[in-house]
């Protein structure tokens, strides 16, 4: 058995507006099959205190990073002081509901064949990594140094985690995994779950149920549908 990311789920004061920026920003290419969902929900806004996910965009060249760029101030992004040095190829930005993104330069093998959303960059700790890489049946294709990486046996979408040190969570994560058992037995899904290290917070929505990872990230698991 195994669980299967569907989508990442963001809080936003205007779910509305962050939905139709990314879907206007990632229709720039046509989407892999294999790129992880983004779902926007109503909550408080990712510029207010710590964000433990930020996207990742790939360019093809120098002129694809700029017109992905263009494109998104267009659509209503904002340029991001986060320290990076003026040496760094990347470019850092933030959608409309605050959440930080980078444009990555072309040339970088890492990212090579993942598709435009190449990668959720993550706060978290190897254990974490070693996780979600047993609950998604996803490989490791990164494991060093304390930083993981897994990937859909099927390529796309990468999903990482820079290791330690991981500041505490002071409050819920407004990034969430959504996630949906690969059969119907759902009681038996939660169970292997916690077997891997994961905590049982409690009920959700439309049925699905509450959990928290090694390192304390919230996350839902909700029934197959038939």
């Amino acid at each position: 058995m195994s669980s299967v990311l569907t989508a990442v789920a963001f809080e936003a004061a205007d779910p509305d507006r962050a939905a139709r920026f990314w879907a206007a920003l990632l229709d720039l290419r046509p989407a892999d099959e294999n790129q992880v969902g983004l779902r926007f929900v109503p909550g408080r806004a990712g510029a207010l205190g710590h964000n433990r996910i930020h996207l990742h965009l790939t360019s093809t060249d120098l002129d694809d990073q700029q017109r992905t760029v263009a494109r998104a101030l267009e659509l209503g992004a904002h340029h991001l002081d986060v320290g990076q040095r003026p040496d760094e190829g990347h470019i850092v930005l933030a959608d409309p509901a605050g959440y930080e993104f980078d444009v990555i330069e072309p040339g970088n093998n890492y990212l090579a064949g993942t598709g435009f959303l190449g990668e959720f960059a993550c706060d978290g700790t190897r254990a974490v990594g070693v996780f979600w890489s047993e609950a998604l049946g996803w490989p490791l294709v990164w494991d060093s140094d304390e930083e993981t990486a897994i990937q859909s046996p099927r390529g796309g979408t990468k999903v990482a985690w820079g290791g330690p040190p991981v500041a505490p969570n002071e409050q819920p994560n407004r990034q969430r995994f959504e996630l949906v058992a690969a059969d119907a037995d759902l009681p038996a899904e939660v169970e292997r779950l916690i077997a891997l290290g994961a905590t049982r917070l409690g009920e959700g929505a439309g049925g699905a149920v509450e959990l928290a990872d090694p390192d304390g990230n919230e996350f839902s698991l909700a029934a197959a549908r038939r």
